[in-house]
């Protein structure tokens, strides 16, 4: 890597169009998840959720954009951190003339907490069906591996599901600041087209939230077993 690329990689700006990156890869993760978690609602006993489970954990070109998913999580987390940090350096004093609260909404000032839930809850829901998934991959068992079952052994725990929502709740509202931000910081932003991203936004991160949530409630009410 040349000095001026590393240079710029280190500048906001290119810490910015950093976190936008790996800000829409996630996003496009989101998507084939949610779509992978409908399938539990097929009610034909877990087949179609259990296939589409063992194609993402068999297939070569999914398990190669596992790792890259992996890295974007931690550069994504790491830039979030070092850019508020930098703002907060930059603005040690909050003037008093300055209402914050009067020129963005409370989730898009409150990203760091949410950001902490939410890597909170992706640290429960890895240890939960990830490691569980890889040490039958690795250990040669994962035809016989029933995500499914595993699924519905978790979700009846209610203290479970309680976590599970805050940390979706959480990510609905990352979801509805981030998603917009991530075009704005590549560049991607007119006048005539940045309502139309902003709606998008919410209402992905509305559909995301419900088709998250929508797993654990239904199993623990008994409405998916």
């Amino acid at each position: 890597m040349s000095n001026s690329s590393a240079n710029f990689i280190q500048s906001s700006l290119g810490k910015k169009l950093l976190m936008g990156l790996t800000g829409l890869f996630l996003i496009s993760f989101l998507v084939v998840h949610a779509t992978l978690n409908s399938f539990i609602f097929a009610m034909d006993g877990g087949d179609l959720f259990n296939q589409g489970a063992h194609f993402m954990a068999t297939n070569p070109i999914i398990r190669i954009m596992e790792i890259v998913l992996f890295i974007g999580i931690i550069l994504h987390i790491v830039q979030a951190l070092v850019l508020t940090l930098k703002n907060q350096k930059a603005r040690p004093v909050k003037y008093a003339v300055n209402d914050g609260k009067a020129n963005s909404k409370w989730y898009s000032r409150s990203m760091g907490i949410l950001g902490s839930l939410l890597l909170m809850f992706l640290v429960i829901h890895l240890s939960h069906f990830w490691v569980g998934t890889k040490a039958a991959q690795f250990g040669g068992t994962i035809d016989e591996h029933n995500t499914y079952i595993e699924i519905i052994e978790v979700f009846h725990n209610p203290l479970i599901v309680l976590v599970y929502l805050l940390g979706v709740i959480s990510l609905g509202y990352h979801l509805a600041h981030g998603f917009q931000s991530s075009f704005q910081t590549l560049g991607l932003n007119h006048p005539k087209y940045t309502p139309l991203v902003k709606l998008a936004g919410l209402w992905f991160s509305i559909l995301i939230t419900i088709v998250f949530a929508a797993m654990p409630i239904s199993v623990y009410f008994g409405i998916v077993k």
